[in-house]
């Protein structure tokens, strides 16, 4: 099943995706599920599902995407996490996952713009993979981590460079508003199976510029899990935003940033094909 947040009449809801529309879920079930969030802390996705043929059904072309989940209580993001965006970066092997956090307004939805600030012209792309806590829970042994996945979704964790390489810290960077696309759909695990030979494409104006399959990861997602729920406990619809390859703009030469009427792709097999142009701020 794929679910997603969207904006359609001035008013906020979610729905089941189903072809080319969406069942209406936020607005038949207000009363008990007003997000996709409390869907999911729910554990009622399958539940609801039942019910999108009586929702009001909107053409996908007339709603506007939201960010997967747009209130998430925590984003946790996973740095340096492929061998070759390790290397091109000059940072040493570590034994634990790097870890940084994006605040929720950071984050855009699919077919909108990814913003980049007045402040800086390094606005860098980073596609990824996103997994979005379904059941909670703390100290989450590395055996039971799928069980708490509610689903997939692709990541563009839009990265301001130099602001980000002001300290040792990452989060002035990684925090600049409507820069983390996050879309275009919550990808339930049955629909996705198996994820490690799945192959994440980043294109920037159609030239490829990240390519990888999931299994390069240095910390695979259970020890991602494991390792987070160590030191917080996983909400639902808490976001993993769980690292990128190789080929950052950053470092490249020359750099390769995004630039106003640029058009960024992250696309990952069975997941989704996530798009968003670049605007300045106004």
């Amino acid at each position: 099943m794929n679910f997603a947040s969207f904006q359609v009449n001035n008013a906020a809801s979610w729905g089941l995706v189903e072809g080319d529309e969406v069942a209406d879920l936020g607005a038949l079930l207000r009363d008990r599920f007003p997000d996709l969030k409390s869907a999911i802390a729910a554990d009622a996705l399958k539940e609801i599902a039942a019910s999108a043929a009586k929702a009001k059904r909107h053409a996908l072309s007339s709603i506007g995407f939201l960010p997967v989940i747009p209130n998430p209580d925590k984003i946790l993001c996973i740095g340096l996490n492929y061998e070759n965006h390790r290397k091109e970066t000059g940072r040493s092997e570590v034994e634990n996952p790097t870890v940084f956090g994006r605040f929720a307004n950071s984050q855009t939805g699919h077919l909108t713009n990814i913003i980049r600030p007045r402040v800086s012209t390094d606005l860098d792309f980073e596609g990824e993979l996103a997994i979005v806590i379904g059941k909670p829970g703390r100290y989450i042994q590395k055996a039971d981590a799928f069980s708490h996945i509610a689903g997939y979704a692709c990541y563009n964790e839009g990265s301001v460079r130099d602001f980000q390489r002001h300290t040792h810290q990452f989060t002035p960077g990684k925090n600049f508003p409507s820069t983390g696309g996050f879309g275009p759909y919550l990808v339930t695990p049955d629909e996705v199976g198996a994820i490690g030979k799945l192959r994440l494409q980043t294109r920037l104006n159609g030239e490829v510029v990240q390519d990888t399959t999931i299994d390069q990861m240095i910390f695979d997602i259970p020890r991602q899990i494991e390792y987070c729920s160590s030191f917080t406990r996983l909400e639902p619809g808490d976001v993993i935003a769980t690292g990128t390859p190789g080929g950052v703009g950053s470092r490249r030469t020359p750099p390769l940033w995004m630039k106003a009427g640029d058009v960024v792709e992250v696309e990952i097999d069975r997941v989704g094909l996530l798009r968003n142009g670049i605007a300045d701020e106004a």
